[in-house]
């Protein structure tokens, strides 16, 4: 399927590796250019380099915090009218509810809802002028359906969640769509270290933490991060202008809810 996106730009946060990557290699793939954004300059320039030989797509790689004021303006400095936003920030870590302080939360809150949405505000109005653009928001299966241990993300991702569902339909009309990806378990660095703390507080290998992770979802697998990157793809296409403010589950069905 002709996506009908070639030659259009995208910002991807935190894609040198993981789902970010997925959806940056599925836009490439689509035709896209492509500015990269990651915190670790080798592995991105790697990353970089791999997707302009495959893909033959411009490509910039901007080293910076997405977190930090100064890292969203090095990106937006590289591409300040972006069609296309994939907003992406690793998750804050695991633990119990009785483990986080106050600067914990404002820690998560910044990194997966305050620098998605300062992102946000300051592409959105550029998008609108020019009557296209699309914004995908990687959240969480955690906002449908909490996770106990990642009470932190629980609660950020939420937080982002309301405010896209208000946003999203207030610029639909200039033909700018936003919606949210909703990742379950899928194979990577964020997983495989959920799956080290499994195995540590079990007193069980990794590969024991991974086998009964695996088993409780009805696919009995991960998910890969090129599967994630294609549904990105799709919704950034000339195809999904009516898919409007969706929170669009990958999980292999690991939620278990009618709705």
């Amino acid at each position: 399927m002709d996506l009908g996106i070639k030659g259009k730009w995208a910002v991807v946060c935190a894609s040198s590796k993981g789902l970010g990557r997925g959806c940056a290699e599925a836009l490439a793939e689509a035709g896209v250019n492509l500015v990269l954004n990651a915190r670790t300059q080798e592995t991105l320039e790697a990353t970089a380099a791999h997707i302009r030989a495959t893909y033959g797509v411009e490509v910039k790689a901007v080293a910076a915090d997405i977190t930090t004021d100064v890292g969203r303006a090095a990106v937006l400095a590289a591409c300040p009218n972006p069609d296309i936003l994939v907003n992406n920030a690793g998750g804050p870590p695991p633990g119990i509810w009785s483990d986080w302080e106050r600067a914990d939360f404002i820690a998560a809150l910044d990194a997966n809802m305050l620098t998605p949405i300062a992102l946000i505000k300051a592409i959105v109005p550029g998008m609108m002028e020019r009557g296209w653009g699309r914004v995908i928001n990687i959240t969480s299966q955690s906002v449908k359906a909490p996770i106990a241990v990642l009470g932190l993300s629980n609660s950020a991702r939420a937080g982002l969640t309301g405010y896209v569902a208000g946003t999203s339909r207030q610029i639909a009309h200039a033909g700018v769509t936003m919606n949210n990806l909703l990742p379950g378990s899928h194979d990577t660095d964020r997983i495989a270290g959920l799956d080290r703390s499994a195995s540590q507080q079990k007193g069980i290998t990794v590969a024991e933490a991974r086998a009964a992770r695996q088993a409780n979802n009805p696919t009995r697998r991960d998910g890969t991060a090129a599967e994630f990157g294609a549904m990105c793809a799709f919704l950034c296409s000339q195809h999904a202008g009516y898919i409007v403010g969706q929170n669009i589950l990958l999980d292999g069905g690991g939620v278990n809810a009618t709705l």
